[in-house]
């Protein structure tokens, strides 16, 4: 017997009318809060991996800012004599140091997110700016320890925090998380393209350090440059460098009135919210871009 298969009509209404969906979510950043554990598992994932097979696991975290604070305080404060000229001055550098050292992993891990994790991604459809968010969510992790290392220090010589210091620190923090994934976010979609600009971005960091107020106080550059120091702070970063250090040196000098008056810019937080709106300004191009050159990542990778 030969069995000849009989075709059915399909019922129409049984069909249901939905709309066709990419099977990648195309949301944006709003899509990488939306999946919120996936997220924490790629976090988990690049921290447990960093330290994995190591004897002193996460103390690692605590010990790397120390050996930075460290040799920086001996070459900049002791050698060159520094640390006659600013008081508190290991607070004030190291105040500066955890969020320029921030920023720039940030935006160095951030850059080559994509293409690191080129397996997951032609693999598994989820959203793509979820390596560069989870790369700047990596980099805050590691800022923790060497917060930690600032208020011990900062209080062993004096510091007591203030309502307006903590906001100029979380202010500070925002500044740099905003700007570093927005950075993150351009330049990985553009290192899919062009592998350049990864060492492009090395090479950028290498100069933050020394564009900022860290190893210097804010005081020399209005000295030096008098009214132009306001162009200064059209640095991102450097304006929460100031405010960490509204936030900590201040209030470790003795003298805080004094120190606010002669080494910070005026209108600290009128600047700091300009500068919290440059960054989401900057974060909504970064979206937009990354989103125009998404499609073309598979194909790129």
């Amino acid at each position: 017997m030969i069995y000849v298969p009989v075709e059915h009509e399909v019922d129409p209404s049984s069909v249901p009318d939905a709309p066709l969906r990419a099977p990648a979510p195309s949301g944006g950043l709003v899509d990488v809060w939306g999946r919120s554990y996936l997220l924490r598992l790629l976090v988990r994932k690049e921290i447990l991996s960093r330290y994995s097979g190591s004897f002193l696991g996460l103390l690692w975290s605590y010990v790397m800012p120390a050996m930075r604070f460290f040799i920086y305080f001996f070459v900049i404060g002791v050698i060159m004599g520094l640390h006659k000229d600013v008081p508190a001055f290991g607070i004030h550098m190291f105040a500066g140091l955890v969020f320029a050292h921030y920023f720039t992993e940030t935006f160095s891990a951030g850059t080559r997110a994509i293409v690191k994790n080129r397996s997951i991604l032609t693999k598994m459809p989820m959203p793509k700016e979820m390596f560069p968010v989870a790369s700047m969510l990596v980099s805050a992790f590691h800022v923790i320890p060497g917060m930690v290392i600032l208020t011990v220090a900062g209080y062993l010589i004096g510091w007591r925090p203030d309502p307006a210091g903590l906001l100029a620190g979380a202010m500070g923090f925002l500044i740099v998380s905003l700007l570093g994934t927005a950075l993150a976010l351009l330049f990985s979609a553009a290192n899919v393209f062009f592998r350049d600009f990864g060492n492009i971005v090395s090479t950028l960091t290498l100069f933050v350090h020394f564009t900022v107020p860290m190893v210097y106080p804010y005081a020399l550059v209005q000295a030096r440059f008098g009214a132009f120091a306001k162009f200064y702070l059209l640095n991102p970063v450097a304006e929460a460098v100031l405010l960490n250090q509204r936030c900590f040196w201040v209030g470790a000098t003795g003298h805080p009135a004094r120190y606010i008056r002669t080494d910070m810019p005026d209108h600290l937080f009128l600047i700091g919210f300009g500068q919290i709106g440059l960054t989401l300004v900057i974060l909504v191009f970064s979206q937009m871009w990354f989103s125009r050159l998404e499609g073309k990542f598979v194909e790129r990778l």
